[in-house]
């Protein structure tokens, strides 16, 4: 017995050791093929440019290349602190992100209430409506604005003037900029975002609600006791991806509403990087701007992490 123990035990390690990644990928083909297209996407556009970042410590010059351009260290960076325009930068983008993040409980709320919807046909119509909004381009939406808020010609300031009201400037308003752009924002996108909290609330176990209604829970305490708690990992998991995006705003849409009147509260890091950057021509300071934005997502994302880790929830790693 003491023998033959010795002589079963490698044999029993070896039936239970872990496929290769090849075996693995081999076992699982199709679903890796119906990847791939996603992977390449991710490794031209994410991981080829990475050593592009190099000219951040460069003074790059487009006839030298990266490899003869001369090194400067952290000039750019110390130039980007000084620049007079940074705190006005740094305050746009924060609040516009700041807005978005207070507004990230609006899919949430929207598939909430789609889930409470009975009746399937209805419920239907309505994501289509709310969908629908997403797949129209920013030029669309931004021209439907001026469509809608313009002062002379605008359907809003028509309606007020015909009812003996005074005719109100939004477009060319500064103050107005935030939440014109937050709203535009949440029209075009919450059906879409709240795509995943629906599929998230499919997934709760039925048996679930109908414990709940025997201890007699009503439709307001199931959502509070059932549905929310549930998912509850996906909307962590969510919040922590959009803080990566914190100064991360949308360059598309926030040019086009840019005119010299709001462009005190208007300019962002996007729209300063694309007129210095390619305008002007400094590409190694918009690079290092662009440093300077991604290492402010990673330490949020890297910080609340933790701090939901921290919290017994799962994080994203």
């Amino acid at each position: 017995m003491e023998d033959t123990l010795p002589q079963r035990l490698p044999a029993q390690i070896a039936v239970k050791r872990k496929p290769s990644v090849l075996r693995e990928i081999a076992q699982h083909k199709y679903l890796y093929l119906l990847g791939l297209p996603g992977m390449l996407c991710f490794i031209i556009f994410k991981y080829l440019p990475l050593p592009g970042i190099m000219i951040a410590f460069q003074d790059y010059s487009v006839y030298k290349g990266i490899l003869q351009s001369e090194w400067v260290g952290l000039q750019h960076f110390i130039t980007l602190f000084k620049d007079p325009d940074f705190f006005m930068l740094f305050r746009n983008t924060i609040t516009i992100s700041l807005l978005h993040i207070l507004m990230f409980p609006a899919p949430i709320v929207l598939a909430l209430l789609l889930n409470e919807l009975k009746n399937a046909t209805v419920k239907r119509w309505i994501q289509t409506f709310v969908y629908v909004p997403h797949f129209v381009s920013w030029v669309i939406v931004i021209s439907l604005t001026y469509i809608f808020l313009s002062k002379e010609t605008g359907i809003l300031n028509n309606l007020i003037h015909t009812w003996g009201g005074e005719r109100i400037e939004l477009l060319f308003n500064g103050k107005a900029f935030y939440p014109l752009v937050i709203l535009q924002e949440q029209w075009k996108n919450i059906g879409w975002g709240s795509i995943i909290y629906l599929a998230a609330i499919a997934g709760v176990d039925p048996a679930l609600y109908e414990s709940a209604k025997m201890d007699g829970a009503g439709r307001l305490r199931q959502i509070w006791s059932v549905t929310l708690p549930s998912i509850i990992p996906t909307v962590i998991i969510m919040f922590i991806l959009a803080l990566g995006h914190t100064l991360d705003t949308n360059f598309e849409q926030i040019y086009l509403m840019q005119n010299p009147i709001n462009s005190e509260y208007s300019e962002v890091f996007e729209t300063y990087v694309y007129k210095q950057g390619i305008r002007e021509g400094e590409f190694s300071y918009t690079a290092a701007v662009g440093i300077f934005k991604s290492t402010i997502g990673l330490i949020l994302v890297l910080g609340s992490n933790y701090l939901v880790r921290r919290r017994g929830h799962e994080g994203i790693y």
